[in-house]
């Protein structure tokens, strides 16, 4: 019953920016923290952001601290991620996930199916 949806992925230059969002149905949203994980080919899922229920702490991997920003809008239970000065190594499939605030991906339990994102060279 619970659903994750992800939009906004595609392919971009190095250096441009994207906004993924990740729609939720389902659950109490706002009872859990919501997080973006990524995986490139041949590498496992990694963490790469994470945000509150309220919004008011957020989390993010040393990889893209600085350049992606994670937010959400509890009033229609949607999390966004703010990806700018994108680079080749952001290339991956990026999922969004619904759970406690925690960077290991045994905290969450519900998973979106995952949008593509390229960034080329």
């Amino acid at each position: 019953q619970v659903q994750l949806v992800e939009s906004g992925g595609g392919l971009v230059q190095a250096g441009g920016s994207l906004r993924l969002s990740c729609a939720a149905s389902g659950l109490t949203f706002s009872s859990y923290a919501m997080g973006w994980f990524r995986q490139a080919p041949g590498k496992e899922r990694e963490f790469v952001a994470l945000i509150n229920w309220s919004g008011g702490s957020t989390d993010y991997a040393n990889s893209v601290k600085g350049r992606f920003t994670i937010s959400r809008d509890n009033a229609v239970n949607t999390v966004y991620l703010q990806m700018n000065s994108l680079k080749p190594e952001d290339t991956a499939v990026y999922y969004c996930a619904a759970g406690s605030m925690q960077k290991d991906l045994s905290a969450f339990g519900a998973w979106g199916q995952g949008t593509q994102v390229t960034v080329s060279s």
